[in-house]
């Protein structure tokens, strides 16, 4: 998704009597007015020239990309191109995927029905790993995890999923550093990489499915290319703003000693921006976890497949054991990069001071040259005492030994290759899968129960009033009575080049014949946007102004941020069932730690100088929070209301398997029958287009609040 800077206001500004900007322009009469001849369109031609298309029908565009995609099967192997390139990229891919199956999950001739490195050498790997990246705190959390997958029988798929995400962040790594130090050394490359890199981020994860299908077919090929795609631009943008963001004090400092560009590059602004890419790295591991599981749907291996199957048969137990081993594994990844992180700027602190070879005279120079800031950080860097760089390795190297202990014995005996089954064992038992998945059915028929007439009256209600009202409104009026509506709210609230977009992304809507789906689309997301900020609001507010709130509210809001998005399917589906409530509802949970977080920023970042001064003025809590700290924090309520609308789209339209239908079930059936593939890709080109054009109507209403 797309991260928003919001402008910042001149130093002075704290101090000015408050000016509401968008007041001046009369905005708010403005859009009652759009709101008010809709109103009155609807009730004239509720009904005509709707575009509905039935579910099963086609039109010349759908019917042209099914030739397309016969012609690049029949073709595709002889073609320079599909069969050259991308056959050649496909098959490496499959080749590297299925022999680290091969090597540490899937069985293995002459080893079946064990892979190479059975489950005890894996444990072993993974701990040494971690210990090397993050320390002894990692080394725990990975160690404990990968014996939790196993107790739990998901072993393998959770093995798969770990090798298709590590891979992407390999390929991303390789591609993303050097194109993100590209772009902070140099305007022209940055500014041609930017709005590619807006597209792709603006893109709900479902639009990457169908046309990487096509390219690579469904298997781990397609999936590991879907992933990358998703989780390459974090990771490039962060690159460039810590190179960028290195003092540039320190880089003339350098540059006066007369090193080169390379020298630059590599003795001072990598080793200054190194937490920060690790960071980026870290960004890039969580969402390419999230997109390898959603990769599950073009077969890709993982443990989306359970949660898939498991929600096909509306088994909430099977799906919720599958979510928690994905949560598992997002907390373990996290946490590690996370550490590694701060391991990286520790040693990078010390490392201003102990830097052997070449680069000692130029950064004992340097050092005198640095802002006050970095010779403190250096300082306590190199006074903390902690193992030796040379002593580290040595420890590293020790522990070695008893990790080829693990691999060899785990390839000798059965019983360290092949996880056991612990459904039987003492304690371990209420760790398995089967008994998880019973307690958990057990716990969601009892709360149906308890809850079902509650839930049932709270979704027919929100359905029957709002949902189906706001439905009508947008799916049940002229197409063009809609796009004049879209049209004029985006030049209210943002002015003429929002307009120019939305007139693009309309005329592409129109181009795929799925304009009625992608109004269905449109207001499911509208509505949780707006739930979602009612509760951010409420919830940001508290946190913004109390201490004690936000200590205890923002462990969970980072804890539901690491969620990827299927796992929120699990809960709604079995507290209100299939429907458009229960995607609604989804779609509210991941969006609402991050509006959160945003609306908290905003009001805690009030200047305590006007707070204390409207206090002493003598108003009421409601007064100030109403008249002085939400308006002064109008910037942040924007930028919540832009990133909480990108991620509700995002799960709004995964929940089409849930019965949200529009053009989320439209792209997952596209990938089961094979007459509704251009179908398929079709709602994923509407999909982007809907999400770059409510982007970009959000984003230049932010630029023009800051005004």
């Amino acid at each position: 998704m797309t991260t928003l800077t919001a402008p910042t206001p001149p130093a002075s500004k704290e101090e000015q009597p408050y000016v509401d900007p968008v007041r001046k322009r009369h905005t708010g009469w403005k859009v009652l007015g759009i709101l008010a001849v809709w109103l009155l369109g609807y009730l004239a031609f509720q009904g005509k020239q709707t575009l509905a298309l039935a579910f099963a029908d086609t039109n010349g565009f759908h019917d042209w990309i099914n030739e397309l995609r016969d012609w690049v099967q029949l073709n595709g192997p002889g073609n320079w191109f599909f069969g050259g390139v991308i056959g050649a990229i496909g098959d490496l891919l499959n080749s590297v995927t299925e022999f680290l199956q091969r090597l540490f999950s899937t069985p293995d001739f002459p080893r079946r029905p064990v892979p190479q490195v059975g489950w005890l050498g894996v444990v072993a790997l993974g701990a040494w790993a971690s210990y090397a990246l993050a320390g002894w705190r990692s080394m725990v959390l990975v160690t404990v995890s990968l014996l939790l997958f196993g107790t739990t029988g998901l072993w393998q798929d959770s093995i798969d999923l770990l090798i298709i995400t590590l891979m992407a962040v390999v390929i991303s790594v390789a591609i993303g550093l050097p194109v993100g130090i590209a772009m902070a050394r140099s305007r022209s490359t940055s500014a041609a990489m930017t709005p590619l890199l807006d597209a792709m981020q603006t893109m709900p994860a479902f639009a990457y499915l169908t046309p990487m299908a096509l390219l690579f077919g469904i298997g781990p090929a397609c999936a590991i290319a879907v992933t990358l795609v998703y989780s390459l631009p974090p990771l490039i943008r962060i690159t460039e703003h810590g190179i960028k963001g290195v003092p540039q004090s320190t880089v003339e400092a350098s540059r006066s000693l007369g090193v080169t560009r390379w020298q630059l590059l590599r003795d001072v602004q990598l080793p200054m921006a190194r937490r920060t890419i690790i960071v980026g790295v870290n960004q890039c591991t969580m969402a390419a976890l999230s997109m390898a599981t959603i990769a599950a749907l073009v077969n890709g291996p993982g443990l989306g497949k359970p949660v898939v199957s498991a929600l096909q048969t509306l088994n909430v137990g099977a799906a919720s054991v599958a979510g928690l081993a994905i949560v598992l594994m997002a907390i373990m990844l996290d946490r590690t990069t996370t550490a590694a992180s701060e391991r990286s700027e520790s040693a990078s602190r010390g490392g201003l001071v102990s830097v052997s070879g070449p680069g000692v005279m130029l950064t004992g120079v340097m050092l005198e040259r640095l802002p006050r800031w970095a010779k403190e950080d250096a300082g306590k860097g190199a006074s903390r005492p902690r193992l030796t760089s040379s002593g580290r390795r040595a420890v590293l190297l020790l522990l070695l030994i008893p990790v080829a202990i693990a691999v060899l014995a785990s390839r000798q005996r059965l019983a360290l290759a092949d996880f056991p089954d612990v459904s039987d064992k003492p304690v371990l038992k209420w760790f398995s899968g089967p008994q998880l998945t019973t307690w958990i059915n057990d716990a969601t028929t009892w709360v149906v129960d308890t809850l079902d007439s509650t839930t049932t009256a709270i979704k027919d209600a929100v359905t029957t009033t709002v949902v189906d009202g706001l439905q009508s409104l947008t799916a049940d009026v002229p197409w063009w009575l809609m796009a004049l509506v879209l049209l004029a709210l985006a030049f209210v609230l943002g002015g003429w080049r929002p307009t120019l977009i939305t007139l693009v992304c309309e005329a592409v809507i129109l181009g795929t014949g799925l304009w009625n789906d992608a109004m269905v689309t449109l207001t499911m997301t509208l509505i949780a946007t707006v739930m979602v900020m009612v509760i951010a609001v409420l919830l940001g507010v508290a946190m913004g102004r109390s201490r004690k709130v936000d200590v205890v509210a923002r462990p969970f809001l980072d804890a539901f941020q690491t969620i990827p998005p299927f796992v929120y399917l699990v809960p709604a589906l079995a507290l209100f069932g299939v429907g458009r409530f229960t995607a609604i509802v989804a779609a509210m949970a991941y969006g609402l730690p991050i509006a959160a977080k945003l609306v908290a920023d905003g009001i805690r970042g009030v200047s305590p100088t006007t707070v204390e001064a409207a206090r002493s003025s003598g108003i009421t809590t409601w007064q100030m929070i109403t008249k002085v700290q939400l308006p002064m924090a109008r910037e942040s309520l924007v930028l919540a209301t832009n990133q909480g609308l990108l991620y509700v789209l995002s799960m709004v339209v995964i929940g089409g398997m849930v019965g949200g239908g529009s053009l989320g079930y439209i792209v997952v059936t596209g990938f089961s029958q094979a007459e509704l593939f251009g179908k398929g890709m079709a709602a994923g080109i509407a999909i982007t287009a809907l999400g770059i054009m409510l982007d970009r109507i959000a984003r230049y209403a932010a630029i023009r609040v800051g005004r």
